[in-house]
């Protein structure tokens, strides 16, 4: 992509994201994670009204009068965003495809947290870690991040989201708020590692998908190429078992990933190509 065409894409979709992370997100963004990361800051004597769960338990029994743990919340957030860039991001059968939408996403995203003043890092993976940009704050960085966001080339097609939770778990020290935004059409198993990772961030699992993956039309025999290893394979579309069993590894999937993700303690957001991801988005801060 030339330089020129590349500028007014990154501006077209910073005036479309920059407004909606403004007016929309930014607000119910920092209302949902504030308070995640706490520092210790003192003991002092337990007062009316106070949390019991706060007692300090080593001190009460050393004075012999109640003491509770008082924090200090951190005064900015770390929001980290891990973008799958694997082949099957580019499909799509409506007006965008899903790589498109992944992209708006993770830059509506990326505003949200600058607004508030906070750090925002990025992993572009596939079943390697293709690219990885330290948390930083500043509009020049969030501009940097839409720019590879949009422009960046990966030397895979292959998904492998256990590997790129590893790396988050090995680079990132210190608590996030991590979203992972794939349409988590992945054959690893990656509980282990969510679950390890889960456990020091605060990680959402944003899943973008088009109806029309979820069922193979009848249309006779067609020659398909699976997007991620480049196989080609006739397949005869109208044998109800072939239909059948494509279905049933979709659903496989899709469940692995609510079920898992639910398991490990983290969240989920679910939206289609076709849909509002701000409507999707908004009611899933809500919630929390």
């Amino acid at each position: 992509m030339e330089t020129k065409d590349l500028l007014k894409k990154v501006r077209k979709i910073e005036i479309k994201t920059r407004r909606l992370s403004d007016h929309i997100f930014s607000g119910e963004y920092h209302t949902s994670f504030k308070g995640r990361g706490m520092t210790f800051s003192e003991v002092r004597q337990y007062q009316f009204g106070d949390d019991i769960r706060a007692i300090d338990w080593n001190v009460t029994a050393r004075y012999n009068e109640p003491y509770v743990k008082v924090f200090e919340e951190e005064r900015e957030l770390t929001m980290m965003l891990m973008v799958d860039i694997s082949g099957s991001e580019s499909f799509g059968t409506k007006n965008q495809l899903k790589s498109e939408i992944v992209t708006e996403i993770a830059a509506t995203m990326a505003f949200s947290a600058t607004q508030n003043n906070d750090k925002i890092g990025l992993i572009l993976f596939t079943d390697q870690i293709e690219l990885y940009i330290p948390p930083k704050k500043g509009k020049s960085h969030v501009l940097r991040i839409i720019r590879e966001l949009i422009e960046f080339q990966p030397k895979s097609k292959k998904t492998d989201l256990s590997q790129a939770l590893k790396f988050l778990s090995g680079t990132q020290k210190k608590k996030a708020i991590v979203f992972v935004i794939s349409d988590f059409m992945v054959e690893d198993d990656y509980e282990k590692t969510l679950k390890i990772a889960g456990k020091k961030h605060d990680i959402t699992g944003v899943r973008v998908y088009d109806i029309r993956e979820a069922k193979m039309p009848n249309i006779g025999m067609v020659e398909m190429e699976d997007a991620e290893t480049g196989e080609v394979l006739v397949v005869n579309t109208g044998s109800k078992k072939a239909r059948l069993s494509y279905e049933k590894q979709y659903q496989d999937k899709v469940n692995y990933f609510k079920d898992i993700f639910s398991k490990c303690g983290s969240g989920t957001v679910n939206t289609r190509v076709d849909e509002s991801y701000v409507t999707k988005l908004l009611g899933y801060f809500k919630s929390r």
